[in-house]
């Protein structure tokens, strides 16, 4: 039995040798396919997984307050109504009434997003964000301070002139000077360096390594704007008090804002765990999508591959009626064509794996997104090729077996 296993698999594979160019263009067929599921499958896990690490960075027990919802959805064609923004009285009422036991409230609002900052004669151009924060923003963001340190409570309290910057900010006006208590200038004032954040990048089009951070009642003389939209974000030392944190701090808020019972929220507050979830329900349409597109390539696949299977049975007509009359039985026949076609199958599949990775990290490097080995679009990828190839097959196998030894034998 098993000798005869042995002897088909050394047929098939002499066979494939005897039609290397044929062989080639058939794996290459394949291989399109599975290269198409890989790569986009892989390429949409590492954009899922930047998301939710930079979401995960906010920590499991911390919520934000905010002017709208992550994802502002449309209803009968038209953008859903903005909320009111959030004050400057609304946040530091919000900080004083706020009594949740084991709390930390951060604020924080953007400045401008087109600063020119300065260092002696270097400037960068005008685009780097400003920001006004309190003595917790560090904290509740989940940043890390890599030289110097955070901007305390005293700062803010006494309006110092200092900042804190972004790595790329730093490599950008010092190189490899040491930038602690060097002074820069933000729109003509002059603030002291006292720490410069650890490297943050998103891959998501932003850079948080390029913004200065300054005290927010500093922010709040230089950047005067109408209708400045704060931020508050609460982390909460326990986790298991973190649904009773949030509904203590939208009752807070409700009162805040004058809302009677029967009004919706005129705010949002989400948690990394909601934004996670949210991006997971965008993503699983991006799976679908990803699937019909690589399925359809590779039925496409399995068409020609039954095809040149079915080119070869009957090239190799005359072949067949030789092994019939030499005793093979039709079942013999239908193995080694199955054999061949499983072998021509694989190939395919594990060269469109390769690719398919490759296509994958290329994307997730170009883009700044944390690439992860897809396993379960691999391991699909087997299944799917091995299953192509034995449906692709069987056709031919069973024409194959099917054949005349003696008609075999007059075929020119």
């Amino acid at each position: 039995m098993f000798s005869l296993v042995r002897e088909n698999i050394r047929i098939a594979i002499d066979s494939i040798k005897s039609q290397l160019l044929r062989t080639i263009l058939t794996v290459l067929i394949i291989a399109i396919g599975i290269t198409a599921l890989v790569g986009i499958l892989s390429a949409i896990s590492a954009l899922e997984n930047t998301i939710s690490s930079d979401f995960s960075s906010m920590g499991a027990n911390t919520f934000n307050i905010q002017r709208n919802e992550f994802e502002v959805q449309r209803r009968g064609g038209e953008r859903q109504k903005q909320n009111p923004v959030i004050t400057y009285a609304d946040a530091k009422e919000f900080t004083e009434k706020y009594q949740f036991p084991l709390s930390t409230i951060s604020l924080v609002f953007t400045g401008t997003n087109a600063a020119e900052i300065k260092y002696e004669n270097k400037k960068t151009d005008p685009d780097v964000p400003v920001l006004g924060v309190n003595e917790n923003y560090i904290q509740n963001s989940g940043l890390k301070v890599e030289l110097g340190r955070g901007i305390n409570f005293f700062d803010v309290e006494n309006n110092n002139n200092v900042c804190i910057i972004g790595k790329d900010l730093q490599k950008k006006l010092f190189g490899e000077l040491y930038p602690i208590n060097k002074t820069i200038s933000v729109r003509g004032v002059k603030f002291k360096v006292i720490g410069v954040l650890e490297s943050k990048k998103t891959g998501l089009g932003s850079n948080e390594d390029y913004r200065v951070m300054i005290p927010i009642q500093k922010a709040r003389s230089i950047f005067t704007n109408a209708n400045i939209n704060y931020g508050l974000s609460v982390k909460i030392e326990k986790k298991e008090l973190l649904e009773n944190a949030q509904e203590e701090a939208i009752i807070t808020f409700r009162k805040i804002r004058k809302l009677n019972p029967i009004e919706e929220n005129n705010f949002a507050i989400e948690n990394s765990t909601d934004l996670i979830n949210r991006v997971g329900s965008i993503t699983q349409y991006l799976y679908m999508a990803a699937w019909i597109i690589s399925i359809i390539t590779i039925f496409g696949s399995s068409i020609a591959l039954m095809n040149i299977m079915l080119v070869s049975v009957t090239e190799r007509t005359r072949e067949i009626g030789v092994r019939k009359a030499l005793g093979a039985k039709r079942a013999t026949i239908a193995v080694q064509f199955f054999v061949e076609t499983i072998i021509v199958g694989q190939l395919g599949g594990v060269l469109g794996i390769i690719l398919g990775l490759l296509i994958g990290l290329g994307v997730s490097s170009a883009a700044g997104f944390t690439f992860t080995t897809p396993w379960l679009a691999m391991f699909s990828a087997f299944a799917i090729t091995f299953l192509v190839a034995i449906l692709s097959g069987l056709l031919p196998a069973m024409k194959a077996s099917k054949l005349d030894p003696v008609e075999s034998l007059r075929y020119e």
